[in-house]
């Protein structure tokens, strides 16, 4: 039986998609339904940026898009089943700076490496911390706190609700030259009302949990973290505008993909979330919350992770700083 030209150009294009996976699976992907998978329990940070992903990429692809919340261990579980799940664009990752670039330095034995078991599809968003005090305090500047630091080491503390806020609040002491004692508690939340007490002197903690009490005027913020000021809080001098020019922390959020998915998956998972982040329903809800949106590349964005990766393994074992 002779084919039609029609017919011969469609068995080969259909050879060569058998051949060639990553296009066939670009082509039909998703299939079926998508799971984010986020470390943490169900509410504020990250899982509220899942939720919003979620939603909007369901609209758009006509495909169920779901969260999962798996948490404990310091989003590690939820990491590492992440990094054993199949490449197929099925199972992917919310995460953050905390497991993916903080943890390496942190834990003695990872079941994941960040850089080599994943894919970095695109940056949701991104925040700086903020440096706070007290309102009681009558501290207005990082300049004035450093002076007060100074004028009695050893007697005032720093809280912080994470070892990664550990491990920058230790970087600015380095950097100002002061001694100041550190109190860990469980959680930023805990962190920020012990500020709030007046308990410690500074709480070091990411802007979208404190932005509600820096509002409020129940914390006062002396400084971002990030080189430049953040469109959330323009007021707040940048760390460098306050005299450390070297201190640059910049956290983020991204959707990460299990090392080996399809690249033409990763192109269209990155395309998709690029469109959503510049709805204006999205950067509304973003500024509330205290976010700006991800705004690089795959390429850059995979930069960022291994350059962070280094920064903070780095940081975490000059101040001697782990978890057991």
């Amino acid at each position: 039986m002779k084919l039609t030209a029609m017919a011969r150009i469609g068995c080969v294009l259909a050879a060569l998609l058998a051949f060639v996976p990553g296009i066939a699976s670009a082509q039909s992907y998703p299939l079926k339904p998508i799971k984010l998978v986020v470390g943490f329990p169900p509410g504020p940070g990250v899982d509220i940026l899942a939720r919003m992903m979620a939603q909007k990429l369901s609209k758009a692809w006509g495909q169920s898009v779901f969260v999962e919340n798996k948490p404990g261990a310091d989003a590690i579980i939820a990491t590492d089943f992440v990094a054993k799940s199949a490449p197929d664009g099925y199972t992917l990752y919310v995460g953050a700076s905390g497991a993916m670039s903080f943890n390496p330095g942190l834990y003695e034995k990872l079941p994941y490496d960040p850089v080599r078991d994943f894919t970095p599809a695109v940056q949701i968003a991104s925040y700086p911390l903020v440096m706070a005090v007290p309102p009681s305090r009558q501290t207005k500047s990082v300049a004035e706190f450093i002076q007060l630091a100074k004028a009695k080491p050893g007697k005032l503390s720093y809280a912080s609700g994470s070892s990664p806020f550990q491990v920058v609040t230790e970087l600015f002491k380095k950097q100002a030259g002061i001694d100041i004692l550190h109190i860990p508690y469980k959680g930023s939340v805990q962190a920020i009302l012990a500020a709030m007490a007046g308990d410690t002197d500074l709480v070091t903690v990411d802007l979208p949990s404190a932005l509600p009490q820096l509002r409020a005027g129940k914390l006062l913020g002396l400084a971002v973290s990030s080189p430049q000021r953040s469109m959330i809080v323009p007021d707040l001098q940048t760390m460098a505008e306050s005299g450390l020019p070297n201190f640059n922390v910049v956290l983020w959020s991204g959707i990460f993909a299990p090392a080996g998915t399809p690249k033409e998956v990763i192109d269209k998972l990155h395309d998709a979330v690029a469109q959503i982040l510049v709805m204006a329903d999205v950067k509304a809800r973003f500024a509330e919350l205290g976010y700006e949106p991800g705004t690089l590349s795959q390429a850059q964005f995979a930069a960022l992770l291994k350059a962070d990766v280094a920064k903070w393994t780095r940081a975490a074992r000059e101040s001697n700083i782990h978890v057991d």
